[in-house]
């Protein structure tokens, strides 16, 4: 549904060109809720910047349902954007307009009339669970409040894309919960796609269908949320997931206070409750040690790690830990 081919954006600044996205390619699929994360600088708000071409793209191509958007005229690109919603940190409502003005707003500017408009808005009050805030102005609502009636006015006029920029980096918890349930039911009720800009893997974990992490204009590793927190093939990707806080505190193993190898095992849903290590004792000549462990609430699987130290001749434990592998426990040497 959108196809993002060797992106590249650059800015001139006083010290030469600076690149901010470096050859960026990856697709999202309709109806599916994709994630880029990574730390201030990574390069994540340019990149959905350019999705809509609010930034302009050094080079690359940028391809929704198959048709390229980046060398559209103005009034072509306007009429894009009809189909491309968007949400921000700030929530960016108009401060002196009621929240059924916020949400008309772009069903006015498209042209729709006001019967259709003031049914939709009411379609949306109801939608956001916020009726009675009808004629209400945001500084007389909360933080989760405004980015739901933001959000009410980002699908006004039924986009099928939704681009949310750090929509959830000025809430607390209870109203990040909220926020979440509300893009989950729109993606459900309205089969919207929705790419999630964050730095924040508890957001991602919770919602995301598949995860992007980006480092200095690059994307460093994609994969489904599950496979993820399974099996993270980079030292950033583990660095967010080791530092949410889990339903079970992992805590810190140093490895060199071992005898034996010290191994960081990781599980899904389809085998977390299969008694693996005990049969491995049984085949081998090994024995293990349960180090700490936790366990990754995720959108649609569970992750649940053990650091363990297994004992025994090199060869026998060398057996054993191809044996995990074998099945499908993802096994990382501390």
């Amino acid at each position: 549904m959108i196809e993002v081919k060797n992106l590249v954006k650059e800015f001139k600044t006083d010290e030469g060109t600076f690149r901010a996205i470096n050859d960026v390619s990856f697709e999202v699929n309709r109806g599916e809720i994709f994630g880029v994360i990574g730390l201030s600088g990574a390069g994540k708000s340019t990149l959905v910047r350019c999705i809509n071409r609010l930034e302009e793209p050094t080079s690359g191509d940028i391809l929704i349902d198959g048709k390229s958007i980046i060398d559209l005229n103005e009034k072509d690109l306007r009429l894009a954007r009809k189909d491309i919603g968007m949400i921000f940190q700030s929530f960016n409502l108009f401060m002196q307009k009621t929240v059924e003005e916020n949400i008309a707003y772009p069903l006015i500017i498209s042209g729709v009339s006001k019967s259709e408009t003031d049914k939709r808005v009411d379609e949306l009050l109801s939608f956001i669970d916020l009726k009675e805030k009808k004629k209400s102005y945001p500084s007389e609502l909360s933080g989760g409040q405004k980015q739901r009636v933001a959000i009410a006015r980002a699908i006004a006029t039924n986009p099928s894309i939704l681009l949310s920029d750090e929509g959830t980096s000025a809430l607390d918890p209870a109203n990040t919960e909220s926020v979440l349930k509300l893009l989950k039911k729109i993606v459900e009720e309205y089969n919207t796609t929705i790419i999630m800009i964050t730095h924040q893997m508890e957001v991602a974990k919770d919602i995301c269908d598949r995860i992007a992490v980006m480092q200095s204009g690059n994307i460093i590793e994609e994969n489904t949320t599950t496979e993820l927190f399974k099996n993270p093939k980079t030292h950033v990707t583990r660095s967010f997931i080791k530092n949410l806080q889990d339903e079970v505190d992992e805590g810190y193993v140093n490895a060199s206070d071992y005898k034996g190898d010290v191994l960081r095992l990781s599980y899904a849903d389809d085998n977390y409750d299969e008694p693996i290590l005990s049969q491995c004792v049984k085949k081998f000549n090994v024995d293990f040690s349960i180090l700490s462990g936790n366990i990754n609430r995720l959108n649609v699987k569970n992750v649940g790690y053990l650091t363990v130290q297994i004992l025994g001749d090199e060869s026998e434990r060398l057996k054993a830990i191809q044996y995990l592998k074998d099945n499908n426990v993802n096994v990382e040497v501390l």
